[in-house]
């Protein structure tokens, strides 16, 4: 007997049916960069209206604000998604010892990567390292701890809940981990674009324009790779610890010369690369991103 026609079969075009995981991975990744972009440009828009320099009132305070646009967008998916009844990504929320495990090894290989980098630079004509450096930045900052302290806050903590536990994972669904390491070194770049135009960053001493200041757009792709592989294996923990490594010996060792930065990004290429040929990803892409696998917020 015919179904009655009062009836809505659950494939009607007039049902509601909730949307699938591609739509809802779509959305969310728009919403994200959406919130990333719009609160960090606007601050360093405030910052760059204000004048003076980023380590001065009142411009340091929405230059630093700025930084965490990427960690409100992650905040405000996760809430999207506990409204949706999606419980919170395995990657984002667990410290098993296995993860841990992960965590020193990944954060050494990282700083090598920068160190190894600087000292062939040195061995081909490059700056020769000094130790001088490192000791009157870490006492501008406030000692050693408050220096450490300020590394893990600005740029990791503050960018990797965002870029790789949240936007790394949706793109992967659709991606393959190369492709996704070039488009999201790129968006990253981007973001990074108006701290060239605030006094007192690394990238307003750099130059826009200068082979410096290209060459640190470059590394952005190298890098995302290299914090991928970091998130894929131990999760966001992993991904902070590599990129504060990086960021912190580069610091340190005041990586500015175009021959350093250049050789950085070649080493880190090929350390990249390796490892994201020879490992296997952790959990099928669409698991990544929908939070059976290693998630996201």
């Amino acid at each position: 007997m015919p179904a009655s026609t009062s009836a809505v079969s659950p494939t009607s075009p007039t049902s509601f049916a909730a949307p699938s995981p591609p739509d809802r991975r779509r959305s969310d990744l728009i919403l994200f960069m959406a919130i990333a972009f719009g609160v960090s440009w606007a601050s360093w828009s405030t910052a760059i209206g204000l004048g003076g320099s980023a380590t001065q009132a009142p411009t340091a305070l929405p230059y630093l604000f700025g930084a965490f646009g990427p960690l409100i967008g992650a905040l405000v998916i996760r809430v999207r998604r506990g409204r949706r009844g999606e419980p919170a990504p395995e990657h984002v929320v667990r410290f098993r010892r296995t993860t841990l495990f992960w965590v020193p090894p990944l954060l050494a290989l990282a700083s090598a990567t920068v160190l190894s980098a600087a000292l062939l630079a040195h061995a081909a004509g490059g700056p020769a390292l000094s130790w001088e450096d490192a000791k009157e930045v870490m006492r501008d900052a406030g000692g050693p701890a408050a220096f450490l302290i300020s590394m893990v806050i600005s740029g990791p903590l503050s960018e990797e809940p965002g870029w790789r536990g949240t936007a790394y994972p949706r793109m992967r669904a659709s991606m393959g981990r190369f492709r996704v390491g070039l488009v999201l070194g790129v968006i990253w770049a981007v973001w990074h674009l108006p701290l060239f135009f605030i006094d007192g960053t690394v990238q307003n001493e750099l130059g826009l324009k200068s082979p410096s200041g290209v060459l640190f757009a470059v590394s952005t792709i190298p890098m995302a790779m290299l914090t991928a592989c970091a998130y894929e294996r131990a999760g966001v923990v992993a991904s902070i610890a590599v990129h504060f490594a990086v960021n912190t010996t580069m610091v340190l060792l005041d990586v500015k010369a175009p021959v350093t930065q250049a050789m950085i990004i070649g080493v880190q290429t090929i350390v990249a690369t390796l490892l994201l040929t020879t490992s296997r990803p952790t959990s099928h892409p669409t698991a990544l991103a929908t939070g059976d696998g290693p998630g996201v917020r």
